[in-house]
Formats: C-alpha cells, sequence, structure tokens
C-alpha cells in the first residue's frame, strides 16, 4: 500500500496581516502546511531550524528586508534549495532584477491573484520534486556504478593474486609472503602518511594502491627455472643474471595487460612495483640502478617490506632469521640498499612488524 505524500510546506513572510491571512487560507484550503511570519528575522530563524518547501516573500518589511533574508536562505547549505518567490507591491524593473540576483525563482506583483499565486506555486513545487528525483535518480545511478566497477576490480584483483600465488606455490618456503608483504606495505605506508616527507604524495588511495598491488612485485618469477629458483646453494653470477630477469618480465607482461586495461591503476601501480623493487638508494640496484627518489615510492617502500619478508623466512638455501638480525640488517642499509625516511617510519612500527611475521607465517622463528 503507498503511504499518502507529505503536503508541503510554504513559508510565508509578509509584514501586511490581510495578505497573511488571505494566502494561507488559500494554502491551507489547498491542503499545504503553512508557516506564516511578520518578521523577517523571525521567519529566517524558523526556515534554519526546519527548512520549508517554498518561501513567499515580501521584499519591504520592517527591519530585515526580504533581499537579505533571501541572500542568507541562500547562502546556508540547509536552505540553499529552497526556491523563494518574492510577492512584492515593487514593480521597478531594479526591483525584480535585484529579487532574481539574491535567488529568487520568481516575482508576483501585488495586488496578486490568488489564482497566478496557486499556479507559480505549483510549478516551482512540481519543479522542485522533479529535480530532487533527478538528484535521487542520478545518486542511486552513481552507487550502481561504483558498485559494479568495485565488482569488476574485485573481479580482476582476484585473478591477478590467484597468478602471483601460483609463483609463490613454485617455492613452498615462502610461506604467506604475498599477505605479509601486503600488510608490511599498508602499514609502512600509513606511517609514512602520518609522519614523514612524502605527506603529500601519500594519499588513501595511495594505500590502497600498494596494497593490492604489491602481489604483484615477483609474478616475473613464473618464468625463473627451477633450476635457478630453488637452488640450495648460492646462484653464480650468470645464474643471478637470470634470477634478475625476473622484474623486466614481470613487468613486461603487467604493461601488456595495462594495454588492454589502461585505466587500471592496480595494474599500472604493479608494473611499477615488479620493475623496481629491486632498486636500491644508492644506485647499485636494479635493472635501471635508479638512485634516491628517481625510483618509484611504491617500490621503496615495497624494498623495505620485501626485504624484511625474505630475510625472516626460511629460503632454501639458509634459515629463517630473528626479528632481531634482520632489525638491524634493515636499519643497516638506511642511506645505501633503502630510503632512510622508510627506514625511520619501519623502525617506529617494527613492533607490528613482529607481530605480523609471527601471526602470519609457517617458517620465521
Amino acid at each position: 500500500m503507498l503511504m499518502p505524500e507529505k503536503p508541503a510546506t510554504i513559508m510565508i513572510v509578509d509584514d501586511t496581516p490581510a495578505n497573511l491571512q488571505l494566502l494561507e487560507t488559500m494554502l491551507v484550503e489547498k491542503s499545504y502546511r503553512v508557516l506564516s511570519f511578520p518578521r523577517a528575522d523571525i521567519a529566517l530563524k524558523a526556515a534554519m531550524k526546519n527548512p520549508p518547501d517554498l518561501v513567499l516573500l515580501d521584499i519591504t518589511m520592517p527591519g530585515m528586508d526580504g533581499y537579505v533574508f533571501c541572500t542568507i536562505l541562500k547562502a546556508d547549505s540547509r536552505t540553499c534549495e529552497t526556491p523563494v518567490i518574492f510577492i512584492s507591491g515593487l514593480n521597478e524593473t531594479l526591483d525584480k532584477v535585484k529579487a532574481f540576483e539574491v535567488g529568487g525563482v520568481d516575482f508576483i506583483s501585488k495586488p496578486f491573484h490568488l489564482e497566478e499565486v496557486q499556479s507559480r506555486l505549483e510549478t516551482h513545487l512540481n519543479f522542485r520534486r522533479l529535480r530532487q528525483e533527478v538528484e535521487n535518480h542520478n545518486l542511486s545511478l552513481k552507487k550502481q556504478v561504483k558498485e559494479y566497477a568495485q565488482e569488476i576490480i574485485s573481479s580482476q584483483m582476484a585473478t591477478i593474486f590467484a597468478l602471483a600465488k601460483l609463483t609463490e606455490s613454485r617455492d613452498d618456503d615462502t610461506g604467506k609472503h604475498i599477505e605479509r608483504v601486503q600488510i608490511y606495505c599498508r602499514l609502512l605506508a600509513e606511517r609514512l602518511a602520518a609522519k614523514s616527507p612524502y605527506q603529500q604524495e601519500i594519499t588513501p588511495d595511495f594505500i590502497e594502491n600498494i596494497y593490492l598491488a604489491s602481489p604483484l612485485h615477483d609474478i616475473g618469477k613464473v618464468s625463473i627455472a627451477d633450476s635457478i629458483l630453488l637452488k640450495q646453494g648460492t646462484l653464480t653470477s650468470a645464474e643471478f643474471e637470470v634470477m634478475k630477469t625476473h622484474t623486466l618480465i614481470g613487468s613486461r607482461t603487467l604493461a601488456s595487460a595495462l594495454e588492454t586495461y589502461p585505466q587500471n591503476v592496480f595494474i599500472r601501480t604493479g608494473v611499477t612495483i615488479a620493475r623496481s623493487h629491486h632498486e636500491r638508494w644508492d644506485g647499485s640496484g636494479y635493472p635501471d640502478r635508479t638512485i634516491g627518489e628517481e625510483c618509484s615510492l611504491y617500490a621503496r617502500i615495497m624494498a623495505v617490506a620485501d626485504v624484511y619478508d625474505a630475510l625472516r623466512s626460511k629460503r632454501c638455501y639458509r634459515p629463517a632469521m630473528s626479528h632481531e638480525k634482520t632489525h638491524e640488517m634493515i636499519l643497516g642499509g638506511s642511506g645505501t640498499q633503502f630510503d632512510p625516511a622508510i627506514v625511520s617510519a619501519y623502525e617506529e612500527i617494527s613492533s607490528e612488524f613482529l607481530r605480523i611475521s609471527q601471526q602470519a607465517t609457517d617458517w620465521t622463528s
């Protein structure tokens, strides 16, 4: 059963009692809810407390006039959309122009005809009602589009995450490396956003991007032969050169996906992280030997998170390191391997890294 439509509330502001009585009687007969005020200042307070659906407003009144009333009404976010129809005995063109300049939607000259007032009032109420319906419809559409876009993104990220896990599955010793690195990256980014030289750069979108894209950092390892990826001993120089190609292979693979989905910010971030997470602050990393801030901030954060987890995890060629030893090595790499600002952020939240490594791992000590 449909609920009956709530009657519109009309505010009348006029210092002439006869006008107030005449308009109020007409509107009540038409089933409107009517609020009548002989002074603009009192009416304004009432409008701010409970905004009406429309205002019928005189201009010349003692104290605050109609122009001032309308100007203040339109400047407030609570009442700026309320239509104002001026009803005045001022008939000069300049008076009417000013009424529209301060925000009025219509102007009725006194002496007025009730039929004209009713017709114009209903026209503007219908227009406002239609505008609100359009706005509500647009909000609903925006919500649906956002939900649909999120569904697509979630599906894409699930596929990407599955590919990253497939790469990780080739090395049983890595445990839950992807999940831990995601958390480490987010913790570092959040700390840098709160206190660091990068506060302006690290937005909520930045934090979400690095969290979602970080699983892609080693996706290029899927092309590295088991004889190198799972070698028990130290890699030879030639083998290490092959291992280093996982950064280029991963970034190229993701770049090809980006050509199909050029607006996907997660894949774009993944391209950067996959290519540059082995760069070093001093320029001795690979593959591009970037120095300092030439390397993407995404990759510089990833570098600290990745190295911490790599050192804390058991590998086929060595046991897992303790948190204390890993902590010492991270701090020792400040200014050479790692961005000093990111190391400082790590140092402040290192206890969180320890907690995560203990909760989400099978291979740490």
